[in-house]
């Protein structure tokens, strides 16, 4: 008998399961009570009747035995705990910025560095708007500007770098404003709200001399900077034999500073940090910290959190980690592909977006197509998504009307090291069949809505 032939090698993850945490499968009668009592909202859904839980990847990632050993390791001393000087030398070695101030979580940098560098009536460009983010830039009175290249805008074009700053709005907006009504330039990548979409570092050089011409200041937002130090060694000409950890620290030299949730790249479950080589808004981060945070050696933070970030650092750049994290979303949209299920291409790095205009037509935007589709997901499986379009979006703060983007998505986000390919095939095969069924679905219409980041606790009824 011939012998089969190998035509490809699979890939499995870079890590076997030594600790399991038993997950519960409801009922659609139950998972219809629980949606309706939590007003179609997946934020309001308790985390006891969620299956497979794609809400985010902020958090809820799964540390590895070295970040569980050195959290035995915490020095939890008041002042200048050990932990802090060891995350201190790997922010250091890794992202090359010389000053750091730790925080609980990203949004608290994003609240200080807002409050140190704006003033009322300055504009703040950025590729693409992040909710917080742009809250937090507001809030200090900055008008947020969106000069990201067209093409993210539109969730069918399968640019590569679909991420990049577009020179001429940028250079348009510094003409019309003036350089010194920008206080920096903010660029995120991947970008999330684009749909997980890279920049590429001929782009980041690009705005780099640009804002060095005008002396305007470029932060970045650094959440997910491996995801995208990824996709230049894949995708970009010139960069395919350099390791994540050398594209990281690239990325970072063209940066005056930046900010990070550590809850994504440094996988642990809470934690953030401001960095710069700007010495003076390190002091006044470092002084503002005390106020807003706790002492500047640990910002709201235990010294077993510090520890679990500094060893995450070094776990994040492994090629290995960041290319079976992104694999799992890749083996997501390529199942997608074949139920002919509409997202966003090409493929981002830490999520699968899908687009809500183009699964739910008839429903128009003032309906909520994609808070829509959300919810109808988590009735059919319990797999838990959450929207990113209109909800997302909030109000025009002049006109008080709903901001209506092009881009109306479900975002499924995969935590890091928690789920197989298993629950990605159950999640799948629920998103196929609410597909398949999706000219039954009736929109909703808000019935409560908060002030701020309205999408973490608005209610909905179905109309």
């Amino acid at each position: 008998m011939a012998k089969k032939k190998i035509i490809k090698r699979s890939w499995a993850e870079p890590f076997k399961i030594k600790v399991v945490e038993p997950i519960k499968m409801t009922t659609r009668t139950e998972r219809e009570k629980a949606a309706k009592e939590a007003g179609y909202n997946t934020f309001l859904i308790k985390s006891d009747d969620v299956y497979i839980d794609l809400l985010t990847d902020s958090g809820t990632n799964a540390m590895s035995d070295r970040q569980w050993a050195g959290m035995m390791m915490g020095d939890e001393a008041y002042a200048g705990s050990k932990n802090f000087y060891h995350l201190w030398d790997n922010v250091k070695k890794y992202y090359g910025m010389p000053h750091f101030v730790p925080t609980h979580q990203g949004r608290a940098a994003e609240h200080m560095i807002s409050k140190i560098m704006i003033k009322q009536g300055d504009y703040v460009p950025g590729n693409m708007y992040f909710t917080t983010t742009r809250l937090h830039q507001e809030l200090a009175g900055a008008t947020f500007v969106d000069v990201i290249v067209d093409e993210a805008h539109d969730p069918k074009n399968e640019n590569p770098f679909k991420g990049n700053i577009d020179l001429n709005k940028l250079e348009d907006l510094i003409k019309k404003v003036g350089a010194k009504k920008i206080p920096y330039v903010s660029m995120a990548g991947p970008v999330n709200m684009a749909g997980g979409q890279p920049f590429s570092m001929k782009n980041l050089k690009d705005v780099s001399v640009l804002c060095n011409k005008h002396k305007i200041k470029l932060w970045f937002d650094a959440t997910r900077a491996c995801e995208n130090a990824y996709f230049i060694k894949e995708k970009e000409k010139g960069y395919a034999n350099k390791t994540i950890a050398e594209l990281l620290k690239e990325m970072c030299s063209y940066y005056d500073g930046l900010w990070v949730s550590a809850k994504k790249d440094l996988m642990v479950n809470i934690g953030g940090f401001l960095a710069t080589r700007n010495k003076r808004v390190y002091e006044e981060a470092r002084n503002m910290v005390v106020v807003y945070e706790g002492l500047h050696t640990y910002g709201g933070l235990a010294g077993r959190d510090m520890e679990a970030m500094a060893i995450g650092i070094e776990e994040m750049v492994e090629y290995d980690n960041i290319r079976a994290r992104i694999g799992q979303v890749e083996y997501c949209g390529h199942e997608l592909e074949k139920y002919g299920v509409p997202f966003v291409k090409p493929i981002g790095g830490h999520a699968i977006f899908l687009d809500a205009k183009r699964i739910l037509k008839h429903l128009p935007q003032n309906q909520f197509p994609a808070q829509t589709l959300a919810a109808e997901i988590y009735v059919d499986s319990g797999v838990r998504g959450m929207e990113r379009g209109v909800v997302s979006a909030g109000r025009d703060p002049e006109t008080g009307d709903h901001r209506y983007p092009n881009l109306e998505l479900v975002r499924l986000t995969f935590p890091r090291r928690v789920y197989t390919q298993a629950h990605i095939d159950v999640a799948v095969e629920s998103i196929a069949s609410v597909y398949e069924n999706r000219k039954n679905v009736k929109g909703l219409k808000m019935v409560y809505e908060p002030k701020y980041l309205r999408f973490f606790q608005c209610k909905f009824e179905k109309l």
